[in-house]
């Protein structure tokens, strides 16, 4: 039924001269009485012979152009439609096509850029529906089509219209996939005739000096130069022809030398990753794993990294394995001294960060921050990581400056019991430090609270009250995870450190008393559903699911708090004394006990 509408809407019955007309019974006069009829061909019989009569000349066509030209053309083959835009990904950018027109060109393109790779609705003068198509292919966004209709499609139209935007984008990845293939051969070929040549040039080195020789004064060179990883890595490529890199023990990059660096850089996981160190240690020299030459930079025994070499099984042999080794011996030294030094700017770091926490005068301030390359003048921040799956060890210390550092942060950095404290030189993003932590610990079940500014050395220890404030408000918020802002909290600053205790304690009697005494002698809950009830801003069913309770049962507590406590919700000078009770009870009392 659809697809019959559909064909109706582009194929009308013509009457052509000297056609015939069909006989009483609906049999054409030249056909014969009781001569057996040809199968007629439905509506959908012919779009699905449109379709793989388009599909034959996208995937025939020569390039990803010529493909976006033939579905700008033919798009009303699916229906009433119009091609307005088309655009190729290349890179990271959207090309549009040179069939584009061009008196709403910006419009079109403006609005192609906002869908980030979305499909939405576009607006044209003169037609009652637009939209922009991505083309989406195996490896995600491959373009987008622009396609208006003066009328608005049926369903079979846009069925229609779907199927050839998909034959559309399977056409453009076969097509880009076949070009890469190309490039790859071609790159290939480069590689493997300018490695033959560097052997070439190898051979006659090792013919006048012997190889290992070279070997040793080349890496003799690098050590002498005092060249680092980048050095190392550069004379192995070199002296072997393959593309050399170091990874640090976590599988992070550290220097890459030669063709087909892998961009962005993969990140590895870090259960298989710590199987892939032990099964390395366990061999003696380098080792094959995959693609790679592998061999451990652990001088005492400790891993500090990993060299590698990218090699096919026909690519390595004992001279190239005997470079390997070389470099690995050059490079132990060098990446111990890094650690030795990184190690000494942590202490010193987490020294300076302990003394402006507890309160230390500004002259020695400045100075011990100046030795450790931290500009101490700028507005600071204190930031306070909590994860509730991690203990605050030296560990998670680590995790926690290395997502810092990922996100842009400049900071000293240490730890206290149960967090970490961050004294940073900016203000933190509202959750890129968060998300980045995420990734690290695998899960979102951590906090983070952020001082006002500060702006002089003597403010810190009052600003890390506030960023500890912050965390607490927020672990007992109602969304417990996530990045709270002592600046944005509001009422709630009132109540962090320095508040009169006896005073809260005397407010919080006053208006829940009667209730918590209630809850002591009844083993009740009136208060905790009180503050579940502020918590969700009075909704009834979002108060019930967070309690695990029947709205009836909520309905009745409601009512007894009402009548124990002589307060009326309705009433808004009780209701905001009794929400603030509640929070003073919960964070600065300590709930229940």
């Amino acid at each position: 039924m659809a697809g019959s509408r559909a064909y109706r809407l582009h194929h009308r019955p013509s009457h052509r001269k000297g056609s015939l007309p069909l006989g009483s019974a609906g049999r054409h006069p030249m056909v014969a009485r009781g001569a057996p009829r040809p199968p007629a061909r439905t509506p959908a019989d012919l779009a699905v012979h449109e379709l793989v009569a388009f599909s034959r000349a996208l995937f025939g066509a020569p390039d990803e152009g010529e493909i976006l030209r033939l579905a700008m053309k033919h798009v009303a083959a699916a229906g009433p439609y119009s091609a307005e835009a088309g655009y190729l990904k290349v890179g990271a950018d959207l090309v549009a096509s040179p069939k584009n027109g061009l008196t709403h060109a910006s419009a079109v393109g403006r609005r192609v850029h906002e869908l980030a790779g979305q499909d939405g609705n576009v607006a044209f003068p003169g037609r009652r529906w637009g939209r922009a198509l991505g083309l989406r292919g195996s490896a995600g966004l491959v373009g987008y089509l622009v396609v208006t209709s003066r009328s608005r499609p049926t369903e079979a139209e846009r069925y229609l219209l779907t199927m050839f935007v998909r034959h559309t984008a399977a056409a453009l990845s076969a097509a880009s996939a076949h070009r890469r293939q190309l490039e790859e051969a071609r790159e290939l070929y480069r590689l493997r005739a300018e490695r033959a040549a560097l052997q070439q040039q190898l051979i006659s080195v090792v013919a006048e000096l012997g190889y290992e020789r070279a070997v040793h004064a080349v890496m003799a060179d690098v050590a002498a130069s005092g060249g680092g990883e980048d050095a190392v890595t550069r004379a192995l490529h070199r002296l072997t022809g393959l593309p050399a890199l170091v990874e640090d023990r976590f599988g992070r990059l550290r220097s890459w030398s030669g063709p087909s660096r892998p961009v962005p850089y993969p990140e590895p996981d870090p259960v298989q990753r710590d199987e892939m160190l032990h099964a390395v240690a366990r061999q003696a020299g380098p080792v094959r794993i995959k693609d790679r030459l592998i061999t451990l930079i652990r001088p005492h025994g400790e891993i500090l990294g990993v060299l590698a070499l990218v090699a096919a099984r026909d690519e390595a042999d004992e001279h190239t394995v005997l470079a390997l080794e070389h470099a690995a011996a050059s490079l132990a030294p060098q990446l111990t001294h890094v650690r030795d030094l990184a190690e000494v700017e942590l202490r010193l770091h987490r020294e300076l960060a302990d003394d402006l926490l507890a309160g230390t005068d500004e002259t020695s301030a400045y100075a011990r921050s100046e030795a450790v390359g931290h500009d101490l003048h700028r507005i600071h921040y204190v930031v306070v990581v909590q994860w509730s799956n991690r203990a605050a060890d030296d560990v998670f210390a680590q995790t926690v400056s290395r997502a810092s550092s990922a996100v842009g942060m400049r900071s000293l950095l240490t730890r206290r019991a149960g967090h970490i404290v961050l004294i940073s030189d900016d203000r933190p993003d509202t959750r890129a430090l968060y998300e980045a932590l995420a990734r690290e610990t695998g899960t979102r079940s951590g906090t983070i609270g952020v001082s006002a500014p500060c702006d002089s050395v003597d403010d810190i220890p009052r600003r890390y009250e506030e960023a500890q404030r912050a965390l607490e408000v927020r672990r007992h918020g109602r969304e417990r995870y996530g990045t709270s802002f002592f600046d944005e909290l509001g009422l709630y600053r009132i109540l962090g450190p320095g508040s009169d205790y006896r005073e809260l304690e005397t407010f919080v009697q006053e208006w829940l008393g009667q209730l918590i005494d209630y809850d002591a002698r009844h083993h009740a809950a009136l208060v905790e559903t009180l503050s579940r009830y502020f918590d969700c801003g009075g909704n009834y069913d979002e108060t019930a699911d967070s309690l695990a309770i029947h709205r009836s049962t909520l309905r009745y507590r409601l009512q007894r708090i009402r009548d124990i406590s002589g307060n009326d919700l309705a009433n808004v000078e009780h209701r905001l004394n009794l929400q603030v009770a509640t929070r003073v009870w919960r964070i600065v009392l300590g709930g229940p006990g």
